[in-house]
């Protein structure tokens, strides 16, 4: 009897095993349309957290007033990079599976376009890391990647916008879940342009250590073939809803912890001696200066110790919160109108920043077409728009730029070489901002405009230039990691990768 219960038992248990035991609430296939979506969505706010928690303290676009441990580079570990490339890169290889082999699709392109980003994103803040054998558990049993070097994981880079680009050239594929360009046979156009752009970013990152001319050549004088950005209509951003879950990404955090965070004096330093308007996009008068009825941008050095930062200028009222265009919604002034909640945007690239590369590239000769000063002062101008597009006319920012701010000695295209790469890099550095950690990289690569770690640095007067491996790696992945750090020097933030030797 107990052996025909148990049979009966079985039988029960195995009949229609796999029909009882798959969800029909959780899909075992999905389209590319919804992977890529999601893809934009989390890697952009990534871009948007990475940028306030490190990237604009940092290049001291903002400094903090309390709980200041990454203003004096206390970083530990910073795992948010780390964490997206890996994990967005699993949606991208879905993407690509689903796709196969059609070199004439374009959800192949774009996919291979925000893997080239991410993964330049990754190796910029850690130096070697896992890339060739990357996502290959399930299709290869590989758990333990291999660390390549940073030289090879950029030629993978390069190589994949260029066939990005290749692929978009022909494609007529109508693509959807696109919430950056917005999808339809009209979007395959900025994609490529984004390859494009990307493709000469990343080239000139890695000037120092490649001869880069030919290949930047060959995309600016064949624009037919390489078509670039033209224009702010092209730039790579993703725009917020109101209302939540696409809202901006800051709209989530604390009162005060937002509140921690305010304008740096290098910032206000800077832009207020060439009298430029952006300033007040980026801060907003210190209540103190309102109170007493002459309102000022007022920004605190970056690196003090809690106590002074705290109690700098009188206390916080005397310090400049962040601007308001990227404020979260209940942190208005008094007098101030309500928020919008969909002003700020997430940034990719800009056509701004693009111009700012060429300016360089062609006063270093790496490239021959159009001159430095067309692309500087394009890149000036193309700046100052995008701000009058973003801002809410209800903020009643002026920003009409000052006739004489183009000709003003800071600002002019004039002087010695070196003198005209430094006015470059100081536009540059403005158009950064808010865009991730792409100021730090190219601070990393020019070491323009300077950065003077704060009196209370926590790093020997240094300014970190990497992040350390995840802890997690030496548990997980330790063969791997070691090796890479064996070859590209200790885990620290003060080592410099290839890419900066």
């Amino acid at each position: 009897m107990p052996l025909l219960f148990a049979g009966i038992l079985m039988t029960g248990c195995t009949k229609d095993f796999e029909e009882a035991n798959t969800s029909g609430n959780v899909p075992i296939d999905v389209t590319p349309d919804l992977l890529l979506g999601g893809v934009i969505r989390n890697t952009m706010n990534q871009q948007v957290n990475e940028a306030w928690g490190i990237g604009n303290i940092v290049v001291q676009y903002h400094a903090k007033i309390q709980f200041v441990n990454e203003d004096r580079y206390l970083w530990n570990e910073q795992n948010g990079i780390w964490n997206m490339t890996y994990g967005n890169y699993r949606n991208l290889q879905a993407i690509f599976a689903k796709v196969g082999s059609d070199n004439t699709n374009a959800y192949n392109a774009v996919a291979l376009i925000l893997k080239s980003w991410i993964f330049a994103q990754a190796t910029e803040a850690y130096g070697d890391i896992p890339y060739s054998e990357a996502g290959k558990a399930k299709t290869d049993a590989i758990y333990t990647p291999k660390y390549d070097t940073q030289e090879s994981i950029y030629n993978g880079i390069l190589a994949d916008l260029k066939t990005a680009n290749e692929i978009l050239a022909v494609s007529t594929t109508s693509i959807a879940g696109d919430i950056m360009y917005g999808g339809g046979p009209s979007s395959l156009a900025k994609w490529r342009k984004l390859a494009n752009s990307l493709r000469l970013r990343y080239l000139l990152r890695i000037s120092a250590k490649k001869d880069v001319k030919a290949e930047m050549q060959s995309i600016i004088g064949d624009p037919a073939n390489n078509p670039i950005f033209t224009g702010n209509a092209d730039n790579a951003v993703l725009k917020y809803e109101a209302q939540a879950p696409n809202q901006w990404p800051l709209y989530g955090a604390r009162v005060g912890s937002f509140d921690e965070f305010r304008v740096s004096k290098t910032l206000d330093d800077r832009l207020t001696a060439l009298a430029d308007p952006r300033l007040n996009i980026f801060g907003r008068p210190s209540q103190a200066s309102v109170g007493a009825g002459t309102p000022r941008i007022e920004g605190i050095p970056n690196g003090l110790g809690d106590v002074d930062a705290l109690n700098y200028n009188g206390g916080p009222q005397g310090v400049s919160r962040v601007g308001y265009t990227f404020a979260c919604l209940v942190c208005n002034d008094n007098g101030q109108a309500v928020p919008v909640p969909n002003a700020p945007q997430a940034l990719l690239m800009t056509y701004a920043e693009l111009q700012f590369l060429l300016a360089e590239a062609r006063e270093k000769d790496l490239i021959s077409t159009g001159t430095a000063e067309t692309y500087y002062l394009n890149g000036i101008n193309a700046n100052f728009d995008y701000w009058r597009s973003v801002v809410p006319s209800q903020y009643g920012i002026d920003l009409t730029m000052p006739a004489n701010y183009l000709t003003q000695t800071g600002v002019a295209y004039t002087g010695t070489s070196s003198e005209k790469l430094g006015k470059i890099a100081l536009q540059k550095w403005v158009s950064l901002y808010f865009n991730g950690l792409e100021g730090w990289f190219e601070w990393r690569r020019t070491r323009m405009p300077e950065v003077i770690p704060g009196p209370a640095n926590l790093n020997d007067n240094k300014v970190p230039i990497r992040y350390i491996y995840p802890q997690s790696e030496q548990s997980l992945n330790a063969t791997n990691r070691n090796e890479a750090v064996a070859r590209q020097g200790e885990d620290t933030q003060n080592t410099a990768t290839w890419i900066n030797k």
